[in-house]
């Protein structure tokens, strides 16, 4: 039994929605586990802007460093936004990886048997398929030297005597490059021991620099099989042969698409969740962001339509890298599969199961089958 503090950003969209029904099974984890989560639910994205005058204050990046993790909805992505403000809602999200160095993100893809049929992909291609994307998450074209270090950056575009023009600088060093690829190669000593480095290589300077690296990294770590791809390479295979993949490891752009792509893999953004880590260690374990890898979703708010698996499933990654409790994470997962398993869908997935639920019927749903459990 233990004590641990949670701070709750849900963001804007349907971010509150899902993550509500994350903080649900928490309690239920709680409930089964004796153990304690103390939550500190505050403002970021819109809701920060309109009510703290930026996308999220100093006091709440002060509070995230201070617990043992943060659970994270979404930001941005509103109609009639652009415009009201100067301060755009996503800055959040990057401050807070760059502020709190949460460069890992990892982003696995594992489809339940019982919604192969959800992919647009053919069942026997999907099937085994089992792989984790490691996203570097501070460096790159999203964090080009030029101010401020967002995307959209204004200084970064001109007007020219030729017309306006717009830059981004992709750039990255060494100890960046090497730190990722560790993250890697040590997740993959528990899962199939096989790494793909994901590069563009034969075009991009950064790229050969990555392969350089990422070769001598390689040399440390003998008992894992190790290759190199062209990322698109990579986006052919990954619906060609997913299943032939572990880990894959790369840079934030290519990370970015290639996880986006691997959503159809399971059928829905609405089942894939994702953890942020950093070098930042707690009583417990690693100071990590937790979250759904889908948007706000503002056409579906409010309607009850939103899917909180991915939201549930980064529940249980935090449970795992930041307070490592494993049993407990299996155990939400197993809870998840079992409510899968027994036909119970949202709207996203309606076609393949038996019975359409709500976003707060379906964490009810699996909140009650893991107190069952015991």
């Amino acid at each position: 039994m233990g004590n641990y503090t949670i701070t709750v950003l849900a963001g804007d969209g349907i971010g509150p929605e899902v993550t509500d029904q994350a903080v649900r099974v928490l309690d239920a984890v709680a409930k089964r586990f004796g153990h304690t989560f103390t939550y500190h639910k505050r403002l970021v994205g819109v809701a920060a802007i309109e009510a703290e005058g930026d996308s999220i204050s100093e006091a709440t990046l002060e509070l995230c460093q201070k617990s043992d993790a943060i659970l994270f909805g979404a930001v941005g992505g509103l109609p009639n936004y652009d415009g009201r403000f100067k301060v755009k809602p996503e800055e959040a999200l990057f401050k807070l990886r760059k502020g709190l160095q949460f460069f890992a993100n990892l982003r696995p893809v594992k489809p339940l048997d019982s919604l192969l049929n959800a992919s647009p992909l053919k069942a026997e291609i999907v099937k085994g398929t089992d792989l984790l994307v490691v996203r570097e998450l501070t460096g790159g074209l999203y964090y080009g030297h030029l101010e401020p270090p967002v995307p959209g950056k204004p200084s970064a575009i001109r007007r020219t005597e030729h017309g306006t023009d717009a830059i981004d600088t992709l750039l990255y060093t060494e100890a960046e490059i090497e730190r990722i690829l560790r993250i890697a190669f040590d997740a993959a000593r528990d899962r199939k021991k096989k790494v793909t480095s994901v590069d563009k290589a034969n075009v991009l300077s950064s790229s050969v620099l990555w392969r350089q690296v990422a070769d001598r990294v390689a040399a440390d770590y003998p008992d894992i099989a190790f290759e190199h791809i062209l990322v698109d390479a990579c986006a052919m295979h990954l619906i060609r042969r997913p299943s032939n993949f572990d880990v894959i490891v790369t840079e934030n752009l290519f990370g970015d698409i290639l996880t986006d792509e691997a959503s159809v893999l399971a059928g829905s953004m609405g089942m894939l969740p994702s953890a942020s880590l950093g070098s930042h260690k707690t009583v417990h374990g690693r100071l990590g962001l937790y979250e759904p890898i889908h948007g706000s979703a503002p056409d579906i708010t409010g309607q009850g339509k939103a899917n909180p698996i991915a939201a549930i499933l980064s529940a249980a990654m935090l449970l795992q890298y930041s307070l490592g409790l494993k049993d407990e994470a299996s155990a939400v997962e197993a809870a998840v599969a079992q409510t899968i398993e027994a036909g119970y869908r949202t709207e996203d997935l309606a076609s393949t199961g038996a019975r359409t639920v709500n976003t707060e019927e379906m964490g009810q749903k699996i909140a009650t089958t893991l107190v069952a459990q015991a």
